[in-house]
């Protein structure tokens, strides 16, 4: 599989954390990949074949050529239906909220058309985006689109980005009454400021960088047991890890170590 990732513009990367490309044949992708909850929201063009969503062994959809993902909180089982050539839009975590007229926290664990976000200009960008003949191309198609939809918006809440910023460098260890007390604003204020802009609570997305961490030290072979990967992440023990890792990977810790793991963080990587 052949993925790469690059960079925002400076005047976006308040909003957009990176693009990425992921192409690769039918034969070499995995019947079915686990997208694993990682913080963010992200905009993806299936310039190649699309995806069928499974909500569980029985109930499927066929994913749109061109849609949001909302913020995931489970696991999110996707198959590939032929060749695969994706790009995608990574936002911050909060940095969709300026471009997206609905409810960011209704949209969770939702795959929304480009139509049903933007209209008839959704429409046309994604037609755009999906007949581009680089990948130079489509991110200056996007980056026009997105730097227009922004001038008209306000700036982004200090407080929420503060507090994100202290939850992606402590690697989601801190509690909820911490944040609160280093940004002077109360637990349920809080709580409201980030539903609204990032779609989960500090609480969700504290668990979900944390789970992330651990993933990647996994992928890297960085620890001897799962105990000390628990540990090295300041869960209680063992066993509330591998409650959190179960919820957001639907498998344990023993289950999922494996060629799923690599699959499932290439919607995180090092970005």
């Amino acid at each position: 599989m052949d993925h790469k990732i690059f960079e925002p513009q400076e005047n976006l990367k308040e909003w957009v954390k990176c693009y990425w490309t992921l192409e690769s044949d039918f034969e070499k992708t995995p019947k079915k990949n686990t997208i694993i909850p990682d913080g963010t929201m992200k905009l993806i063009f299936h310039y190649g074949e699309t995806y069928k969503h499974h909500f569980d062994n029985f109930t499927s959809e066929i994913l749109p050529k061109c849609f949001l993902i909302g913020q995931l909180t489970k696991p999110y089982i996707v198959e590939p239906l032929g060749i695969t050539g994706s790009f995608v839009v990574r936002f911050q975590p909060n940095g969709f909220l300026p471009f997206c007229k609905l409810s960011i926290r209704r949209i969770q664990n939702t795959a929304v058309s480009i139509e049903e976000l933007f209209g008839l200009e959704g429409k046309e960008l994604g037609d755009k985006v999906l007949n581009a003949k680089s990948t130079e191309e489509r991110i200056e198609l996007i980056e026009f689109f997105l730097l227009n939809k922004l001038s008209h918006k306000n700036t982004i809440d200090t407080i929420v980005k503060s507090t994100v910023d202290t939850i992606l460098a402590a690697n989601g260890q801190y509690s909820v009454d911490t944040l609160s007390k280093q940004n002077n604003t109360s637990r349920r204020q809080l709580t409201r400021k980030f539903s609204s802009t990032i779609g989960l609570s500090p609480k969700q997305l504290s668990k979900t960088v944390r789970i992330q961490n651990a993933l990647k030290t996994l992928l890297n072979n960085q620890v001897t047991s799962l105990t000390d990967l628990a540990y090295e992440n300041e869960y209680f023990d063992q066993a509330h890890f591998i409650k959190d890792f179960k919820e957001f990977t639907g498998l344990t810790p023993k289950e999922f170590y494996g060629d799923d793991l690599k699959m499932s963080l290439i919607f995180d990587q090092k970005k």
